[in-house]
């Protein structure tokens, strides 16, 4: 699991507040007016796990050649928290009007009904980079929308609304072909589970 969303630029307000502020993921659901990307707390779980295992690797594989002392006790544990801090996944949440992302640098928020750009950035993982009016900036991994059918609906839903973003319309046409791209997606999604794909591909060619 790569590092999934990263915040960028200055730190535009303090982040959200209210209920789910603390860490605690939901399955797609809104805590209050928030919602939280849903695969956060496995990742978080997954990143914790990793650096347990190296951690409990090390100090075996130590204990088996009698070299296991304190110091590389210390040097192992450090090993293990570099490893853990690598693979800690940002949290990304959204509201009406605002999207999230909390990284160990801090909380960087954008307001998504006064968008003025949005890019794509990356290749193997490209993410989404927001700008609005206010000089608010965060940069989100695009997966985390694709995975997250309420984040993206949030954010297409202020996108679409926002007066700053009808001004600047050429500027985020990012969002309307990452709109596109999403939709079929969730089709083909929707198609592999109900079986359709497996239909076509069954059937004779003419």
């Amino acid at each position: 699991m790569g590092d999934r969303t990263h915040g960028h630029g200055e730190r535009h307000g303090t982040g959200p507040s209210g209920p789910g502020a603390d860490g605690t993921a939901g399955r797609l659901a809104p805590h209050g007016n928030e919602i939280v990307d849903c695969e956060w707390a496995a990742d978080l779980r997954t990143a914790q796990l990793c650096a347990g295992s190296l951690l409990g690797l090390l100090v075996l594989v130590d204990a088996a050649a009698g070299t296991f002392t304190a110091a590389r006790a210390v040097l192992w544990s450090g090993l293990a928290l570099l490893l853990f801090l690598v693979l800690m996944p940002p949290r990304v949440t959204a509201g009406e009007g605002w999207l999230a992302v909390r990284t160990l640098r801090g909380t960087h928020r954008v307001r998504t009904d006064r968008l003025v750009a949005a890019r794509v950035t990356g290749h193997a993982c490209q993410r989404l980079l927001l700008r609005d009016a206010l000089g608010g900036q965060a940069e989100c991994d695009i997966q985390v929308l694709i995975t997250n059918p309420a984040l993206w609906h949030r954010l297409d839903t202020d996108a679409r609304t926002s007066a700053d973003g009808k001004r600047h319309a050429p500027r985020l046409a990012a969002l309307r072909t990452l709109s596109d791209r999403i939709d079929r997606e969730t089709a083909l999604a929707v198609f592999k589970v109900s079986g359709m794909t497996a239909a076509t591909d069954e059937r004779p060619a003419a």
